[in-house]
């Protein structure tokens, strides 16, 4: 039995997905991806107003791409400058980052601002077991004290958590397994067009 098939069923429940539903399951299609982006961007400017007292901040790798998008759709909205938006690497900050067999590859940091006093929200594309947000939050803190920090994220992996971190902003709930694999797969970067699949590997 793998890891996350259900406890009492005689076949691999993982195994049934993937023979009979197929390697990957479309979750959210492009059209459905620009307006989650564009409903975040929302929420975002009812609680940050302006955001004259706030940032954006994406977590590397991946969340620097949901906060430029929210950055600029934030921009549009206000009919304003864009937000302060910085990129935050968390590498050496992870608690398995001296458990691998291969060194984990940091990424950059890019603050040309400081966070202290500023209403801050972290910012990934995914939420899972939350040692990610979690070892975000003390690279952040290396940079100042904000005045709060907030997470926005576009998937949250809802019962997958580790750690007691929830987001605020949330794109959309998902449930699945364990052995599932999540992938948000943006255009500018991945080619072909925004979409998130659900992978039964």
């Amino acid at each position: 039995m793998r890891k996350g098939d259900p406890v009492g069923l005689p076949f691999s429940y993982g195994l049934f997905l993937r023979r009979y539903m197929g390697p990957a399951k479309l979750l959210i299609n492009p059209l459905q991806f620009r307006l989650t982006v564009d409903r975040l961007s929302h929420q975002l400017v009812e609680e940050h107003g302006d955001f004259s007292e706030s940032a954006l901040i994406g977590i590397q790798p991946r969340g620097v791409h949901l906060a430029s998008r929210l950055r600029d759709r934030i921009a549009e909205i206000t009919g304003g400058t864009s937000p302060l938006c910085g990129e935050l690497d968390s590498t050496f900050f992870r608690d398995d980052f001296r458990r691998r067999d291969q060194p984990l590859q940091a990424a950059r940091t890019h603050l040309d601002f400081t966070v202290e006093g500023l209403k801050v929200v972290l910012i990934d594309d995914v939420l899972f077991t939350g040692r990610t947000i979690r070892a975000a939050l003390d690279a952040l803190l290396v940079h100042g004290r904000p005045a709060s920090v907030e997470l926005a994220v576009l998937i949250d992996r809802r019962f997958s958590r580790q750690l007691p971190i929830e987001a605020k902003y949330v794109g959309r709930s998902v449930d699945s397994l364990d052995s599932q694999r999540l992938k948000v797969v943006w255009a500018d970067l991945d080619g072909g067009q925004d979409r998130v699949e659900l992978m039964n590997s």
